[in-house]
């Protein structure tokens, strides 16, 4: 962790994030980058999702990206891949963060059904207001959707921003999510490794 100061809580209706405000970039600065394929343990300082208010439960945290759950998820496992630099669109970023982000999509999308046992998932990437970006720095999220027809809700259907139903994220299940989610990412980098994938 860094010495920064304690970040704010999130607060969705405040004017757009600037970069020294910025929801994303508190949690880049506050968490350092480790190898995917080797996560520290959850009891790491590194990881400590207590370093910021409200908690950040990071996944995955490269030089140039970071993941992590979503404090409002519309469904266990909304994740938050973002690179760690300030880019409002996906227009800004760079072409080699745009690179790597493609590639930790497919990775996270693999650890994602693994982590979870949801084999379907939305990936979301929204641009300026209008098309309900709320944070002001570029993410994609990435939502698992289970099955809801099988267990009988019929009338029930998923929506997608601003629709749907989000509960704050508990604690402890995150922190256990997040360490299944770190040693997914683990298991399919080996995987995608050994067929000459990566």
């Amino acid at each position: 962790m860094t010495g920064s100061k304690p970040a704010q809580p999130f607060d969705p209706s405040a004017p757009p994030a600037e970069p020294e405000s910025c929801p994303f970039c508190n949690i880049s600065k506050s968490f350092s980058s480790f190898e995917p394929a080797h996560p520290p343990p959850s009891s790491s300082p590194s990881l400590d999702p207590s370093a910021l208010a409200p908690p950040a439960f990071v996944v995955l945290s490269t030089p140039a990206l970071v993941a992590f759950l979503d404090i409002l998820p519309l469904s266990a496992g909304h994740l938050l891949l973002c690179p760690r630099a300030h880019r409002r669109k996906l227009t800004d970023v760079t072409p080699s963060e745009a690179a790597e982000l493609g590639v930790y999509l497919r990775v996270l999308s693999a650890a994602l059904v693994r982590a979870t046992g949801v084999p379907d998932w939305n990936v979301v990437q929204n641009n300026g207001a209008a098309a309900a970006q709320v944070v002001n720095h570029v993410h994609y999220h990435l939502i698992p959707r289970p099955e809801i027809r099988a267990s009988g809700r019929f009338s029930e259907s998923f929506t997608m921003f601003g629709r749907g139903t989000r509960e704050e994220l508990d604690d402890d299940e995150a922190a256990e999510l997040a360490e299944r989610l770190r040693l997914s990412i683990a298991l399919v980098l080996e995987e995608e490794g050994r067929k000459g994938r990566l």
